[in-house]
């Protein structure tokens, strides 16, 4: 009677694993095929995709570490680029060029623009400035973080897979890649909102890339990021998203970077400023360079904001700065100047 009573566990067993299997790959496969639909109202795109003419590392979350194939640790740095729809003539081969080739970075950001007469009105316009510079990275042999830059995702989940979708199926083959899926949630819980808006997106990306980097926002501002550290994803090559402005984000922004990283979480820090949060009132140069030294010291990718000749602190251009590069010292405004030449110095060994 024992071993039928075994046996009959052993049975049910069985039945409920396969069972929690196939309602995971119902669920997958329900996240693709919506992403799908969505993405065949979208113009067509051109089969051509550029071919690398340096091949970079592929990376990985190896504790709270991001590192290359060698297993040692990677630390990125370059630029990001302002949101698509508002300042998209630097979206270009020439401007990204000379990031790489003058800047020294290593690295660069696309910030799809998702409100806002952004990705939601018009995708295959704001589509097509965003794979322009992924095209563009990848034949500079840069990494190019492809950002989501939405305050409300979990309002377009649908657009943010469509999105995804189109980009994994696209360029997934591509170590150059790293996929940031929600540039900078506001008030919403990690556990109730942005958890599962992630692991959906996490969803689409893994059924056509099973392996590139992914980058996910964290709550308010993508500041806390203890607060995801402490609740992982379960995805094994996933990190967080920290932001910090250096007139506003201070010491107390630092610790909660600690907690994460002591809690075996890996962050990359997306975008930065060396102005207030605001984006304006000045540059703050010496708490910058504490930022500086502790990303450094833990091995931190970063992206500076931003590439854009707006009228505020934050920008790196002067207004007027060409669309393609070729920027002199005097259309640099005083944040521009300071990156570049931390840049300069940081990477010069890196090319």
């Amino acid at each position: 009677m024992k071993k039928i009573n075994l046996f009959l566990f052993f049975l049910v067993s069985i039945g409920l694993l396969f069972q929690c299997r196939s309602t995971t790959e119902k669920a997958a496969a329900e996240t693709v095929k919506e992403a799908a639909a969505a993405t065949a109202e979208l113009p067509a795109l051109s089969d051509s995709v550029a071919k690398p003419s340096i091949r970079v590392s592929a990376l990985k979350v190896k504790g709270n570490l991001i590192v290359g194939e060698d297993g040692k640790p990677v630390q990125l740095q370059g630029m990001s680029l302002f949101w698509s729809q508002w300042i998209g003539k630097y979206y270009n081969a020439k401007a990204i060029r000379w990031l790489k080739r003058d800047w020294n970075c290593t690295v660069v950001r696309a910030a799809m623009a998702v409100e806002y007469s952004g990705y939601l009105e018009q995708p295959g316009l704001e589509q097509a400035k965003v794979f322009n510079v992924i095209d563009a990275a990848v034949k500079e042999g840069l990494y190019v973080i492809v950002d989501w830059h939405d305050h409300h995702g979990e309002d377009h989940l649908i657009q943010a897979k469509q999105f995804f979708a189109t980009v994994a199926q696209r360029y997934g083959h591509l170590p150059n890649v790293i996929y940031e899926t929600y540039n900078e949630p506001i008030h919403v819980s990690w556990k109730e909102v942005l958890k599962p808006y992630h692991q959906a997106i996490i969803d689409t990306i893994r059924y056509y890339d099973t392996d590139n980097l992914i980058v996910c926002g964290t709550p308010n501002w993508s500041q806390d990021v203890q607060v995801a550290a402490a609740d992982p994803l379960p995805d094994k090559n996933v990190a967080y998203t920290l932001h910090f402005y250096a007139g506003t984000h201070r010491e107390d922004l630092r610790g909660k970077a600690h907690t994460a990283l002591y809690n075996g979480a890996a962050l990359m820090v997306t975008e930065y400023g060396l102005s207030q949060a605001s984006g304006d009132e000045g540059i703050y140069e010496e708490e910058t360079k504490k930022w500086w030294k502790f990303m450094d010291d833990h091995h931190l990718s970063s992206c500076n904001w931003s590439v854009a000749d707006k009228d505020e602190s934050s920008a790196a251009l002067k207004p007027g700065a060409a669309a393609t590069g070729g920027w002199t010292e005097d259309m640099l405004t005083p944040s521009g100047k300071l990156v570049r030449n931390h840049l300069r110095a940081s990477n010069q060994d890196r090319h």
